[in-house]
């Protein structure tokens, strides 16, 4: 396979991917929909960076050890579902604790409106799911090319998703941007945390029972 069919059809196959509604739409659309667009674009980069962080580990071998290993996987399992659930919980709760008009209140609905807590949150998200590991363990090899270096290719394969996740994720916070006013209503805020809170926390329930 030639280095530029191998990155056309990996592109397709995580195009297709990043197009499916999941967690990472979720806390992007939610975080653009209440206004906090500089939190979105970092939770944005985070999830990139935890993406990117996947790639460069499974092209050095090192993710192999979630397949490999029964107590690592696990390990990060429960972490990434026990992160998940807090996260999902403190969502919801905050709905019947706020009012909707005290500053603080808008702080706790989504987080001060800050590049790195959007960062950090986007980044434990995506690397406290060892699905994406495996993932990258299962697929990424199969587009690397023999004669290729494989750690350079990985990074370039790698680096393909994070693109199409950059734009895909443009779409997705200038579409929330255009509803900001109507979801930023108190009940409709109050509606949306709940219904993302309650994706968050499906996702956490499915993590830690699914095998």
């Amino acid at each position: 396979m030639a280095s530029s069919t191998a990155l056309w059809s990996f592109a397709l196959v995580v195009g297709l991917l990043t197009l499916t509604p999941g967690l990472d739409s979720a806390l992007i659309l939610r975080t653009a929909a209440l206004g906090r667009r500089t939190r979105a674009w970092g939770v944005v980069l985070g999830i990139q960076t935890g993406t990117l962080i996947w790639g460069a580990l499974t092209s050095l071998g090192v993710t192999a050890l979630l397949t490999a290993s029964h107590l690592a996987y696990e390990t990060l399992r429960w972490a990434g579902a026990a992160y998940l659930l807090w996260m999902a919980v403190r969502m919801i709760a905050e709905t019947f604790r706020r009012d909707g008009t005290g500053a603080h209140a808008e702080v706790e609905a989504g987080g001060a409106d800050t590049l790195s807590g959007g960062w950090r949150q986007g980044t434990l998200t995506n690397l406290l799911n060892p699905k994406v590991g495996v993932f990258y363990v299962a697929v990424l090899p199969q587009f690397i090319p023999a004669e290729a270096p494989h750690f350079a290719m990985g990074l370039a394969l790698t680096s393909v998703h994070v693109v199409l996740g950059m734009l895909w994720s443009t779409v997705l916070i200038a579409s929330a941007t255009a509803l900001g006013t109507w979801l930023r209503g108190p009940r409709a805020r109050r509606a949306l945390d709940r219904v993302t809170g309650t994706v968050i926390g499906a996702f956490a329930v499915r993590l830690a029972v699914t095998d």
